[in-house]
């Protein structure tokens, strides 16, 4: 029965490699990540020798995903699980149960932003609006590309004979997002204002990046009901300062912010936070560009 087993021993030893790291049927490292921008930084990252796939479905508001059998599994299964750590809790918990040491959680490649610090006016908001962190560095380029380095790490010791592959890309995103951090920062160097009323308090990084100061309508859920009395808080401070645009994201309703641009006399015009593609020929770079150009017409950049 021993010599039997053992080919069997052999072949499960060859096929982990380096621990539980996982390799699918066509030899490529399996990573299930948690989102888009996590996905979109394995699949640069990783190349043509890792099998890339997400657990939220393009189109969908990532905050409250919830998985279903399969994706739990999907997760059990992986080689590398990408997810960011406290901004989704069904994949916290799948991680949690099933991720063992396969897991990077990305907020321990970054200094994070604590959530009350992401609006100017966060006393304005319930204090249970803002447990935690701000999730959403992606937002800030050069976070982003210090998340790939990091990514690229621990891709090397999920397969140490692509290690060399992995650093060698992780420097040329890191390339192109110091390019993208260059353009931000040239474009939004003189402004008329540089106060962003958004709806949704999603970019706490990109203000601190690029000095500009967040008003938040709702807090970092989304899904957040505003009170009356934050919705007039608001609608004064964008009077105040002369705010001509309101931003909405894609993923969620834009009434609040049609609300307060109605009751200042603004626009609304979509900042997009990035939590998911709605537009399949669209990447995290060309969207950001977009963002780009939304916040220079805006906030009134020569």
């Amino acid at each position: 029965m021993m010599r039997r087993l053992l080919p069997a021993m052999l072949l499960l030893t060859a096929l982990t490699g380096c621990g539980e790291e996982a390799v699918g049927a066509d030899g490529k490292l399996s990573v299930v990540t948690a989102f888009y921008p996590l996905q979109f930084v394995s699949e640069r990252v990783g190349g043509d020798v890792v099998s890339v796939s997400t657990l939220t479905k393009p189109g969908a508001e990532p905050h409250d995903v919830e998985l279903t059998a399969r994706q739990v599994g999907e997760v059990s299964d992986a080689g590398l699980i990408v997810y960011l750590g406290g901004f989704q809790p069904a994949v916290d918990a799948a991680v949690k149960q099933n991720g063992g040491d396969r897991a990077f959680d990305a907020t321990s490649a970054v200094e994070m932003i604590n959530a009350e610090e992401a609006d100017a006016h966060e006393e304005e908001h319930g204090e249970e609006e803002h447990a935690g962190t701000d999730p959403h560095v992606w937002l800030d380029p050069t976070r982003l590309a210090t998340v790939a380095d990091k990514l690229a790490e621990r891709l090397g010791k999920a397969d140490p004979a692509h290690a060399a592959d992995f650093t060698a890309r992780a420097a040329k995103l890191r390339a192109e997002l110091t390019a993208l951090d260059g353009e931000f920062t040239a474009g939004l160097t003189t402004c008329a204002r540089r106060e962003l009323v958004t709806s949704h308090t999603a970019f706490g990084y990109l203000a601190d990046r690029y000095e500009l100061t967040q008003i938040g309508i709702t807090g970092i859920d989304p899904e957040t009901e505003p009170s009356p009395q934050r919705l007039a808080d608001v609608a004064t401070e964008a009077k105040e300062h002369g705010t001509t645009t309101i931003f909405f994201e894609t993923l969620v309703s834009p009434k609040v912010a049609e609300t307060i641009a109605k009751e200042v006399g603004a626009q609304t015009a979509v900042l997009d936070p990035i939590e998911g593609l709605t537009d399949g020929s669209a990447d995290y770079f060309s969207v950001m560009r977009a963002n780009l150009a939304a916040l220079k017409l805006g906030l009134e950049c020569s």
